[in-house]
């Protein structure tokens, strides 16, 4: 259902739906309504295709703990608050989430990039944090350990990162307060 409702998919729908309109009205030789509806719902309708062709879908967003809640308030949470904003929406143009930040850690692999599967908000020590879901892809776990002291500072300074493996090919990186 998620994948219906994303931007890509409602404009092809509504290109769609323009140009059959436009073939029905030059069919019933209207062209008060073939004209207009062809000339835009064609457009409309290639821009919504490509617009799907380069889609990824959010990352799940894990229902927080009524802890979080109050925490994610913090002035201390606005790097995480935004990071968390910007992994659960739709992207168009990239193979993954982060994509910048995991090219400038040297956590990325071309062709098998790591992916984010889950983003789970966290209240610890009365302080907001977030762990990060990955499937591992092409980068391997023990790079993702040299990187480690990196990972938090990179985000925000006054972060720590927490690695762990909770599956064969997977990562939880989990940034917390230091």
């Amino acid at each position: 259902m998620r994948s219906l409702t994303s931007p890509g998919s409602l404009v092809t729908i509504a290109g769609a739906a323009l140009s059959v309109i436009g073939w029905v009205g030059y069919a019933t030789a209207n062209p008060n309504l073939s004209l207009p509806t062809i000339f835009y719902g064609i457009p409309i309708l290639l821009g919504g295709l490509a617009l799907k062709s380069s889609e990824l879908p959010p990352a799940e967003l894990q229902a927080p703990d009524a802890a979080v809640l109050p925490l994610r308030q913090l002035p201390a949470s606005q790097t995480l608050r935004k990071l968390v904003k910007d992994v659960t929406r739709w992207r168009y143009g990239q193979k993954a989430h982060l994509e910048s930040s995991l090219e400038a850690l040297k956590l990325w692999d071309e062709d098998a990039p790591p992916q984010l599967v889950s983003v789970t908000e966290l209240a610890v020590d009365g302080a907001y944090g977030v762990a990060l879901r990955f499937r591992a892809e092409g980068v391997p776990y023990p790079r993702w350990q040299e990187k480690q002291d990196r990972l938090g500072r990179f985000f925000d300074k006054g972060l720590q990162a927490k690695l762990s493996q909770p599956g064969s090919g997977e990562v939880l990186l989990e940034l917390l307060p230091a």
